[in-house]
């Protein structure tokens, strides 16, 4: 059974991508990993000495995050693997997620996109599994105002009521960490290249979701190191707010019957 990752990087520090694909391999030592380097320069290329199953691949045109992985699906596609992993520079493995993931995935067929339990540096949770979003969600998230309100909002959005040893399934999954099935990657798209960064993860979580399963499986997890750039730099809140709108240009603003069956859905496998 053929598998592939891949890693999209940035003027990524070199010793931590290092240690993160040495760590891939401590667990995984049969996966084919690609390094998707969208840097000006390619002083990450001495990475791809680490193992003969490292692809190193330079775009200095950078071409944004999912465009970029986009190379990669395309070529787990092309050798035909079964299941391709999307994984973030700032992932800090503690456990073999590779394995318990593949194995449920390939135990239930309808199941097209999963990730694992996220946690902060200090181990508490990520809530980034959503709803699918409307406009004032959004905004509504980003004010944090007024606080009754945005408690029960928060809770319901994020599914943050849901039990952290529960597999479950939600519209929107983050990019973080990703297993797909390839050949449903096939047959609905990859990233849109539409989205330089930000929302294409829930753009390809909506359409996978669609007519497959979209599940957190909760049994296994990973570190994220999260750092919110857009609400602290103003270039990348721009783009933040260029991707948001074509989201919703795409899907719908305020006015989405599918969104509200969808997201009713959701709330009633609890």
């Amino acid at each position: 059974m053929k598998v592939t990752a891949s890693i999209v990087l940035y003027n990524s520090n070199p010793n931590e991508i290092e240690k993160l694909c040495l760590n891939i391999f401590e667990y995984f030592d049969t996966i084919l990993l690609h390094l998707i380097d969208n840097s000006p320069n390619n002083q990450l290329k001495f990475l791809e000495n680490l193992s003969k199953n490292i692809n190193y691949i330079h775009l200095p045109n950078n071409p944004g995050f999912g465009s970029a992985h986009n190379v990669a699906m395309q070529k787990a596609i092309d050798i035909d693997s079964k299941y391709h992993f999307v994984i973030n520079p700032d992932i800090i493995l503690i456990e073999d997620v590779f394995t318990p993931m593949l194995k449920y995935m390939e135990n239930n067929i309808k199941i097209a996109m999963m990730m694992p339990k996220i946690l902060n540096l200090d181990l508490s949770k990520q809530y980034l599994p959503k709803l699918l979003p409307t406009p004032i969600d959004l905004f509504l998230r980003k004010i944090k105002k007024p606080a009754f309100l945005y408690v029960k909002f928060i809770n319901q959005y994020e599914l943050r009521f849901v039990d952290d040893k529960r597999i479950y399934e939600a519209p929107v999954l983050s990019g973080c960490f990703t297993l797909f099935r390839t050949s449903v990657l096939k047959e609905k798209g990859l990233y849109d290249d539409g989205f330089f960064m930000y929302f294409e993860d829930w753009d390809i979580s909506r359409r996978i979701h669609s007519d497959y399963k979209t599940i957190i499986f909760q049994k296994v997890s990973v570190i994220h190191e999260y750092e919110s750039g857009a609400n602290k730099n103003k270039k990348l809140f721009k783009i933040f707010i260029k991707s948001a709108v074509r989201y919703f240009n795409k899907w719908g603003w305020f006015f989405d019957k599918e969104r509200k069956g969808i997201n009713k859905k959701t709330l009633q496998q609890f």
